[in-house]
């Protein structure tokens, strides 16, 4: 008899019980920073439709829900998607292409790799990227004798690591039409003993540029493509990719619609006037992968080819103060249209004459009007009187790994002094309660996890300097979370939609083997992504 009543009252249970609800995907069995307004940990959340339906700190939800798919991520750590605030995803689909040079200890080892490169891919025009005169025993521009040599009719043209300068050989030299007189405003033709060295920097590098065979829309659709998987592969969910031509933007929007490309791009558009003649009159464009509504402007060069402006000359280079690619009052006029067209301005300022003039110019045509969120792009180098004019109207861009770059050579560049307003990421945040956090690849490499170690340690992959690089402008790791998540969607405009872990928001989250918030310091550069998930679906996996 007991058994009837057991089985009675199991049937009167399961017909009384409410159906379950459906949805997408359980993610649980993992440790969770939501990175919310508090900061708050969970175990579980539930995905439909893209979306975070619910967070759990229990095992409640599997009570709640049927689900299509479950995320067991057995104790791992999740954060939300990470976004690179400031990089180059077709550059370095392009890079990818290319004579690699990035990690030569000479100009002998850039040459050596010019050649084998060249012996497998035959070449008409040769292109490279990623030398650094800082990084080799003589720490001067190399000059075109040795590419002549063994290059006397093909052109070649190898850029620095920055992008801010180039050298380039007799042959490109010609096609370009450039000649010992030649004079561009924003930058220079490095000259010695009054004779080309082929060395170019900042704006005449655009002469090369132009005469460089355009590759076809296959070639670029591969290269987003190529690019795109690297960035899964390190957890990267959305990227801000740092000036655009019209054409690429287009190319990115086709692929993301044709469910080709996954990953979510704030595009900033390079400020050329057909962009702006385009773009500008049409408004902001807004779908679910892709967000144009802001401009990119250089207003100077780089420091590590002396290009950055500077107020008083460098330390290292008496009388050679650097260069505006944009002068200051281009700058002005510029960010008076921009403002008008209502797009977001975002500046390129490496020297404390860029900084200044970018700020005053933002102050100008920002008056009166709220919730702008222009940004200042490095913030490199700041008079210490200008830190307060950053707000969250006016935010920084930052890309913590500049300083662990940097720091062997800089106070060389700039000096004592001014090195003090250099690389000052708190001092930043203090004052605009904001940061963005980026790369710059493939100026840097693409691995967030060395953007988080460099914000919050200071020091370079092999842990020097011991005490940290002007440790006092460190970040703390919850500061360095949210420059790579909240912070960074804050200064797209899209911090209701991501960035955080919370109900309502799209289902972008990243998969850690490690918890980067609790771990030695010196393990964060080891953190491997797990698996990288956008609109709650698996994009990439480790496995």
């Amino acid at each position: 008899m007991k058994y009837f009543y057991l089985l009675l009252s199991i049937f009167i249970f399961s017909n009384c019980a409410p159906d379950k609800i459906e949805a997408d995907l359980l993610v649980k069995n993992a440790n969770i920073y939501t990175v919310n307004e508090n900061f708050e940990m969970a175990k579980s959340f539930v995905v439909k439709d893209g979306k975070i339906l619910e967070i759990g700190i229990k095992p409640e939800l599997e009570l709640k829900y049927k689900f299509t798919e479950i995320f067991d991520a057995e104790g791992k750590t999740i954060v939300p998607g990470l976004i690179d605030a400031h990089a180059h995803l077709l550059n370095l689909g392009v890079t990818m292409q290319q004579v690699n040079l990035v990690g030569t200890k000479s100009f002998e080892e850039v040459v050596e790799r010019v050649v084998t490169f060249q012996k497998e891919k035959q070449a008409a025009f040769i292109t490279g990227r990623g030398w650094d005169q800082n990084d080799w025993e003589v720490k001067e521009f190399p000059n075109k004798k040795m590419l002549d040599s063994l290059f006397p009719d093909i052109p070649v043209a190898l850029t620095r690591i920055d992008g801010h300068a180039m050298v380039v050989n007799s042959k490109a030299i010609e096609l370009a039409g450039i000649t010992n007189k030649t004079k561009v405003d924003g930058g220079t033709v490095v000259l010695k003993d009054g004779k080309l060295t082929g060395v170019l920097v900042d704006a005449p590098m655009e002469l090369v540029w132009n005469i460089i065979p355009q590759e076809s829309k296959e070639f670029y659709e591969t290269a987003l493509k190529e690019a795109e998987q690297v960035c899964l592969s390190y957890g990267l969910t959305t990227l801000d990719d740092a000036g655009l031509s019209r054409e690429a933007i287009e190319a990115i929007d086709a692929l993301q619609k044709n469910g080709e490309m996954n990953l979510r791009i704030y595009a900033m558009i390079a400020n050329t006037p057909e962009n702006l003649n385009h773009f500008l009159p049409n408004g902001i464009i807004k779908t679910d992968r892709l967000n144009v509504r802001s401009v990119k402007v250089y207003a100077d060069g780089a420091l590590g080819s002396r290009g950055a402006a500077m107020r008083k000359s460098y330390s290292d280079a008496e009388n050679h103060f650097g260069a505006m690619i944009t002068p200051a009052a281009r700058l002005d006029s510029l960010a008076m249209v921009i403002a008008a067209a209502g797009y977001q301005m975002n500046t390129h300022a490496i020297g404390d004459s860029a900084n200044v003039a970018v700020l005053r110019a933002y102050k100008k045509a920002l008056e009166g009007k709220n919730d702008t969120r222009w940004r200042v792009e490095h913030a490199q180098v700041v008079t210490p009187v200008d830190f307060t004019e950053f707000s969250k109207n006016i935010i920084p861009s930052i890309q913590p790994t500049h300083a662990t770059s940097d720091m062997y050579w800089a106070e060389d560049r700039v000096g004592a002094e001014r090195i003090k307003g250099a690389y000052a990421y708190k001092t930043l945040l203090e004052n605009a309660g904001i940061v963005a956090l980026g790369t710059d690849f493939p100026v840097e490499q693409v691995n967030p996890m060395f953007t988080f170690y460099a914000a919050v340690a200071r020091k370079d992959l092999e842990n020097y300097p011991e005490d940290g690089f002007r440790k006092e402008e460190a970040l703390s790791r919850e500061e360095a979370l949210k420059g790579m998540t909240i912070w960074a969607a804050y200064a797209n405009f899209e911090e209701d939609e991501k960035g955080s872990i919370e109900t309502g928001k799209l289902a972008d989250f990243t998969v850690l083997d490690r918890n980067i918030m609790e771990i030695p310091e010196d393990s964060i550069p080891k953190v491997l992504t797990v698996a990288t998930f956008i609109n709650g679906k698996k994009v990439y996996s480790r496995d």
